[in-house]
């Protein structure tokens, strides 16, 4: 228990004064989180960092370089992940300092440092003992650390017979190139190869006989125990942390069962798309539905502005316009037509899971193709492939709709892309279809494809995907 207990208004805080004359140990206690949350938060978030591609499980602290160096810009520093689990892991430590913020388990973890230098060490390993402070986290807390490089220091369960795991925790290594690096180990922080375990060093044997001893009564070390909404020693925080260790127990286990999954979502580019009053000349949809009524009649036009494409293909952009609208669709789009399809499922209508502009894409019933893979019901590129155009639709019940997908390379600097649909409605009950869907297409459904089309067939995506794939630093 506690000898002497302060009151404090601000972050629970300590501070350990170096041995070596180096910098001190600080932890600071920012905030307690909801009971269970920090085994809960270890579960789901070491999950995630063992599917990156950079993971490294060694010296019981999994971890792994979430950002690395950049020395060209003169950028030193990186950031990692690392858990530390129910069995804790071995006294080590780093050349340069470093700082990190955590999420203690459900069982609360124990910090443990020693400040001695290899000098004192050499003239007595029991200096390292003598300089050993212990600092207790209570569960579910953030946290904060920071110490100097050669601090000595280890991380573990607050228990012994814990459950939990000891916390989950970012770091951020302000100077990778700090301290007295080998050589070999620098120039491997310089080609920005360095990992955790690279810049660790264990403890010395000596040391470790004498931690390893039965004569080592650990409660003896000087420890400080930082507490928030309960004082540390009273019933009120015993029953606090049975409280959590149970809860924690369950959460943690439900979120190791459940697994954790991400989402990452592209906006993309925002690129302008503008509705034109009318299908531009030349263009094949002005010939279709001819002689019948037109009920709905739209074009949307994107401009590319860039360089490159004065040997540009049209009908080679086309392709890829036409890919994009299949593998780069909107997602606000697919729901709406997995809604819709529902909806006019049992009256006997046509469904498609693609957006309705370009459905025909997926189509069986047509037996032309367009660069021998897209069917359509027309087509047409210009001797100089300068301009190329496609018709897709369908024919339903309720109406019939024709849209025309075209690029037209303007000058080596402006690439025109346009989606213009036509619709003839069969009967009153088309012109109510039509009437219920025509705003959402004409603000969101066109103009949505369209541009995300645009940007698959430009590379953005690709680019995009490369960017985001976890892959080593």
């Amino acid at each position: 228990m506690p000898s002497l207990t302060q009151v404090v208004d601000t972050f629970p805080s300590v501070r350990i004064p170096s041995e070596s004359g180096g910098l001190a140990v600080e932890v600071c206690l920012i905030a307690q989180m909801g009971h269970g949350a920090g085994s809960h938060l270890f579960a789901s978030v070491a999950s995630r960092q063992r599917q990156h591609g950079a993971f490294v499980d060694e010296l019981d602290e999994p971890s792994v370089k979430l950002g690395g160096t950049n020395f060209p810009k003169g950028d030193a520093t990186s950031l990692y992940s690392f858990a530390v689990g129910p069995a804790g892991h071995p006294f080590h430590r780093h050349a340069g300092h470093r700082i990190f913020t955590a999420v203690s388990g459900s069982g609360g973890a124990q910090l443990r440092f020693s400040s001695v230098s290899t000098q004192q060490i050499a003239e007595d390993p029991r200096n390292f003992v003598r300089a050993l402070r212990f600092i207790n986290i209570p569960p579910d807390c953030m946290f904060t650390v920071r110490f100097g490089g050669e601090t000595w220091h280890q991380f573990s369960p607050l228990s012994r017979k814990s459950m939990h795991p000891a916390f989950f925790a970012l770091s951020c290594h302000t100077n990778e190139l700090g301290g007295n690096l080998p050589h070999d180990l620098k120039q491997k922080v310089l080609a920005n190869e360095a990992s955790i375990p690279a810049l660790t060093e264990l403890l010395p044997p000596e040391v470790a006989a004498l931690l390893d001893a039965q004569e080592f009564d650990a409660a003896s070390i000087p420890a400080t125990t930082l507490s928030l909404e309960a004082p540390p020693g009273t019933l009120r925080r015993v029953l606090c942390n049975a409280a959590r260790s149970s809860v924690g127990w369950l959460r943690g286990a439900w979120s190791s069962w459940q697994g954790a999954s991400g989402f990452l979502s592209y906006g993309g580019s925002g690129r302008a798309v503008r509705e034109l009053k009318a299908a531009p000349a030349g263009s094949l949809l002005n010939q279709q539905l001819a002689g019948m009524p037109v009920h709905h009649d739209d074009t949307f036009a994107v401009r590319i502005t860039g360089a490159g494409f004065k040997d540009a293909s049209a009908a080679q952009l086309l392709a890829s316009v036409l890919e994009g609208f299949l593998l780069n669709r909107p997602g606000g789009v697919s729901s709406l037509m997995a809604l819709r399809n529902a909806l006019v499922k049992p009256l006997g209508l046509r469904t498609s899971p693609l957006g309705c502009p370009v459905s025909s894409l997926l189509s069986a019933d047509i037996d032309t193709f367009f660069a021998k893979r897209y069917p359509v019901f027309d087509q047409s590129v210009n001797l100089a492939d300068t301009r190329a155009q496609v018709i897709l639709g369908a024919n339903d019940k309720h109406l019939l709709f024709r849209s025309c997908v075209a690029v037209e390379i303007v000058d080596e600097h402006h690439v025109d892309i346009t989606l213009g649909t036509r619709v003839h409605c069969k009967n009153l009950f088309g012109r109510f279809y039509m009437g219920a869907i025509a705003y959402t297409h004409r603000r969101y459904v066109a103009p949505a494809m369209l541009r995300l089309a645009v940007e698959f067939a430009l590379g953005e995506v690709e680019d995009f995907q490369m960017a985001s794939r976890l892959a080593p630093a």
